[in-house]
């Protein structure tokens, strides 16, 4: 891999900053609300314990992020960069949630953006998990332009294996 998957990001009012260990109470703060992870594929991140096996995960992801509001220094959320395939040409982006605070605001579509403009620099396609269930999300990637392309079990870190959809953007699709 010849680029970072942990560069600062970031636009007029939100910064992606990679995660340090340091993160984890403010993150938690976020994730500590059951309304957050209702649809998600585990529901039970909100227990301290589980988030800490999500939150371990994501720093041996090696590309998570914290996701801030500039303009308060909030904590909204955030989301990753994990499993490249070079021979492809591919990156997922995912394990994303943010506060129910941050719900209906655009803020995702912003963030997405964000990571895609990116990661567009240095692959053609960018994939995404999203749980069977997860509707909020589907639709969230639909109006992105992401397509369906597969069903898979997905083995979550440390957690059970859940059915998710894959979707797809593809660097000629992006606008």
């Amino acid at each position: 891999m010849n680029f970072s998957i942990q560069s600062v990001l970031e636009n007029e009012e939100f910064q992606l900053i990679p995660l340090e260990q340091g993160d984890f109470e403010s993150l938690y703060e976020v994730a500590s609300d059951p309304k957050v992870w209702e649809q998600h594929p585990n529901k039970d991140r909100y227990q301290k314990e589980v988030f800490k096996n999500f939150f371990t995960g994501a720093m041996e992801s090696g590309g998570a992020f914290k996701i801030i509001e500039k303009a308060t220094g909030d904590v909204l959320g955030s989301s990753r960069y994990y499993d490249f395939d070079e021979e492809d040409s591919h990156i997922f982006i995912g394990y994303t949630f943010y506060g129910t605070k941050s719900w209906g605001k655009g803020i995702n579509p912003q963030v997405k953006k964000l990571m895609l403009d990116y990661i567009f620099q240095f692959v053609d396609k960018a994939h995404f998990h999203i749980g069977k269930e997860n509707f909020r999300s589907q639709k969230a990637l639909e109006r992105l332009g992401g397509q369906k392309i597969a069903e898979e079990e997905v083995a979550y870190f440390a957690e059970p294996t859940r059915t998710n959809f894959v979707y797809e953007i593809k660097k000629g699709d992006w606008v």
